[in-house]
């Protein structure tokens, strides 16, 4: 029954979600233009707010657990698990004063709106999946990025989303990559659960009622030692994903 109820609010969520892109694509361009990046990181964090408010059609609920004080003007390199593209607007919202910046496949930086000019004026990055040499080019370019202008990188270092909940295997490159870049970042984890629960029938229709929740833990700062970091990091989501298929 309940599979059913969801074929016409998911109708009703995918136009209001692409309404929402639509209409902040020349929001967007105008802040960008006329105010620079301070206009258009304005933009784009109401731009995110917009979208989770989408997901009240869905019943969709986002809890973003951060009891931890994460000092400002200071890199940030974010880590997380990865479930569903309705895992970014939270992080970019509840993050906005940290300025976060994503590593994103270089497909998403053309055609679709909102989403591909931030990517391409934001200060992401695109990354080709194919071409190794120019996805290392560009995460070592965002993480010179953060280390000079203070800001934060968010990456999903699974590589991939988890369609069930359970956390995939870390490729660790990539975050290497940020640490050697920004080495004065400090890593923020955040374990994700049950964004995946909106995918629970396949691309169509979605989940109802899922309560998303972000929980962010404790700070940590660079050694050095960067192989028993990332494995340190890579323990602490996981720990922290409790909800599978």
């Amino acid at each position: 029954m309940q599979k059913i109820v969801a074929y016409p609010l998911s109708a009703l969520y995918s136009l209001l979600f692409g309404l929402t892109l639509i209409v902040f694509e020349p929001l967007q361009w105008i802040g960008y233009r006329v105010f620079g990046y301070n206009g258009l990181k304005r933009v784009v964090s109401y731009l995110n707010f917009s979208l989770m408010k989408c997901g009240v059609a869905l019943g969709t609920k986002h809890t973003f657990n951060n009891p931890h004080e994460i000092p400002e003007n200071v890199p940030l390199i974010i880590v997380a698990n990865h479930q569903s593209m309705h895992d970014i607007p939270p992080i970019i919202w509840h993050m906005r004063a940290h300025h976060p910046k994503f590593v994103s496949k270089i497909e998403l930086g053309k055609g679709i709106p909102s989403v591909s000019f931030n990517l391409r004026h934001g200060g992401s990055v695109l990354i080709d999946r194919k071409d190794s040499k120019q996805a290392l080019r560009e995460i070592s370019k965002l993480g010179k990025y953060i280390e000079e202008h203070k800001r934060s990188a968010v990456i999903f270092p699974e590589g991939t989303r988890s369609r069930t909940g359970v956390p995939k295997k870390f490729q660790p490159t990539g975050l290497k990559i940020l640490l050697k870049n920004a080495p004065s970042a400090l890593i923020i984890p955040i374990s994700i659960n049950d964004s995946w629960k909106i995918h629970r029938y396949g691309k169509f229709p979605y989940g109802l009622g899922s309560n998303i929740t972000f929980d962010v833990h404790k700070p940590i700062e660079n050694t050095g030692d960067l192989d028993a970091l990332i494995t340190m990091v890579e323990k602490q989501i996981k720990t922290g994903v409790t909800s599978f298929e």
